[in-house]
């Protein structure tokens, strides 16, 4: 046994490796059907893989907008290329061998996967640091049962968020990395690389850089920590700036790595560098002067950037109503209903427990308890920001797998050991279902599912049948034109057609997304005059998809009210689709 364990600590690289190649099989095995059918699901992907197309075919690399949609102006996307790379290199390498189709199939198929294996090394580190290097296997066990987390690194789901929770679990595990300026070296050129790719995470970044700047206060050794985090933050963030940042950010916009972000991070790093750099012995100083340096940051980005004190979208309040205010993973996690919350929470809430009970065995060691209070921190954070929006889950559950699993590693040996064969059995048994994240979903799946009605299945029939490619077939058929569809039709339809269209749910497009929501709540003349503003050639619908349930709700006699009821006005002439098509077409003859 002995023999193993030292086995396991000492080649956990090629362990972690080869879990990844499992994984990876597993997922590209059960998505099989979907790749070969280039189900992009999310409107992100079909979006990236629009923006990817776009590039390879010469866009202009710092123009991000997409000329697809909303002609001839194009709509302005906030993202980066830096996420295009490794899709446009998969693509350029595969298509002079088997052609494009199936590059791009291959490349939806693999790039997504690629983030999964940085991720499982940090969140491997990070145990390893804080508990004992033959923890490791149990961090590998419990991200399995991360839902929301691997739901972002599997085939198909080609956009940015994959390698984003992948920067994030790489900045937390510097946060323990033993070597000083190695750890904050690592920390800061994570956070700069997910800046460059957006603000998602920009939170537990920030939370990253106070941590770094209280261990400096608690420790004046950690200087070193906090002058390569200084320098790696701010320089990174700068090359990221020059070498991504798209012609649209480079003007003071709040949504992306743009002058605003840029100079609060020179700023701040210029500070924190200064901190690494005096020699003040008493703690006490030196956190009345992390506070200044903080109270300095804060006053330079409100003085000079106020218009980025509010929500970073910027969306008109209308549009946040007619359209924000419907996004799912824009709300708290609890309207999702409390069996889909209670899956989201409980790997999260297990890992804030879990690194309560570590911080109590490390009380006595103050270098590791640092480090779990800084790994802890960004944990907390993310589950409490569950309450205001879902879409934090995948980095609340990433961040609690470490916490979770020191359950496990603490408790369950104690359980085994007892005289008790109840307690050595269930107890062991249930300690690791709980730490693993299986308790939860094991209880769950014990619940009788709730039968969906007429309503939710032909909803559920839409949303899946409407965006494939058989469905998809008729209308790429149809002569190019600009189509007025669904804002979440939008991204698919510009993906698997030559066909153009108006607005997609991205939220720099607030005139178009209002335009698009108004002329279905709207009447019938009121959408006419919105559609022949945009040139339109084609109106498309899904009926019953989700966002119809919106316009029947809060207009049912609005415009697509009357035409799911067959009020087809004269300026519409339908397009003869097969009769099992869920989509309805029709051309603007007037």
């Amino acid at each position: 046994m002995d023999k193993i364990f030292e086995q396991l600590d000492r080649h956990w690289r090629w362990g972690v490796f080869v879990a990844w190649l499992g994984v990876s099989a597993w997922f590209l095995f059960n998505e099989w059907a979907r790749i070969r059918g280039f189900a992009l699901g999310d409107t992100d992907d079909n979006m990236r893989m629009s923006q990817v197309r776009a590039l390879l075919a010469g866009q202009d690399w710092f123009d991000l907008r997409q000329y697809k949609m909303n002609p001839p102006f194009g709509a302005n996307i906030h993202w980066s290329r830096l996420v295009d790379l490794p899709i446009a290199g998969i693509i350029l390498a595969l298509r002079p061998l088997v052609g494009g189709r199936v590059a791009e199939q291959v490349a939806v198929a693999v790039a997504p996967l690629l983030p999964l294996l940085p991720m499982m090394v940090a969140i491997v580190l990070t145990a390893r640091r804080l508990m004992a290097p033959l923890a490791w296997p149990l961090a590998i066990i419990a991200l399995f049962f991360a839902g929301s987390t691997l739901g972002m690194v599997t085939p198909l789901r080609i956009d940015h968020h994959g390698w984003q929770l992948a920067l994030l679990a790489i900045g937390v595990s510097g946060m323990t990395d033993p070597k000083r300026a190695r750890g904050g070296l690592t920390t800061g050129l994570a956070g700069a690389l997910s800046l460059t790719i957006g603000l998602e995470m920009i939170i537990y970044i920030a939370l990253s850089g106070i941590a770094t700047a209280l261990s400096w206060v608690d420790d004046r050794d950690e200087r070193r920590r906090l002058a390569a985090f200084a320098v790696s933050i701010g320089g990174g963030c700068a090359l990221g700036f020059a070498g991504f940042a798209s012609y649209a950010n480079r003007l003071p916009v709040c949504d992306a790595l743009s002058p605003v972000w840029l100079s609060d991070a020179l700023v701040g790093g210029a500070l924190l560098l200064g901190l690494a750099m005096l020699r003040v012995e008493k703690w006490t100083v030196r956190l009345a002067l992390a506070l200044a340096a903080g109270a300095i940051v804060a006053a330079f980005h409100a003085l000079m950037w106020p218009h980025c004190l509010a929500r970073l979208e910027g969306v008109s309040p209308e549009v946040a109503q007619l359209w924000l205010s419907h996004v799912r993973e824009a709300r708290p996690v609890w309207a999702n209903g409390w069996q889909i919350a209670s899956l989201i929470l409980a790997l999260p809430v297990t890992g804030i427990v879990g690194y309560a009970l570590l911080g109590w065995t490390l009380r006595q060691d103050r270098e590791r308890l640092r480090a779990l209070l800084s790994v802890a921190a960004p944990a907390v954070a993310a589950t409490a920001l569950l309450a205001w929006q879902t879409r934090t889950g995948p980095a609340a559950q990433m961040l609690g797998v470490v916490g979770a699993v020191a359950i496990p590693w603490l408790l369950a040996p104690r359980a085994f050991a007892s005289q008790n064969s109840i307690v050595r059995v269930l107890g062991t048994t249930a300690i690791a279902l709980l730490g693993f994240g299986a308790l939860v979903p094991t209880l769950i799946s014990f619940v009788p599912a709730k039968k969906n009605s007429k309503v939710e299945q032909s909803i559920n029939r839409a949303n899946n049948l409407c965006p494939t490619m058989w469905a998809m077939r008729p209308v790429a058929l149809q002569p190019a034109g600009t189509v007025f569809t669904f804002v979440d039709l939008a991204p698919r339809l510009i993906t698997v057609t030559h066909h153009k269209s108006i607005a997609g749910p991205y939220h720099r497009n607030g005139d178009a997304i209002g335009d698009v929501m108004h002329a279905f709540r709207g009447t019938a003349d009121e959408a006419h005059a919105i559609i022949l503003a945009h040139h339109a050639d084609y109106l498309l619908t899904c009926p019953a998809m989700s966002q119809t349930t919106i316009f029947m709700a809060e207009a049912p006699n609005g415009f697509y009210g009357q035409l799911s009821r067959g009020q087809v006005p004269a300026w519409l002439k339908e397009i003869p689709f097969p009769k099992d098509n869920p989509l309805k077409m029709y051309r603007i003859i007037g």
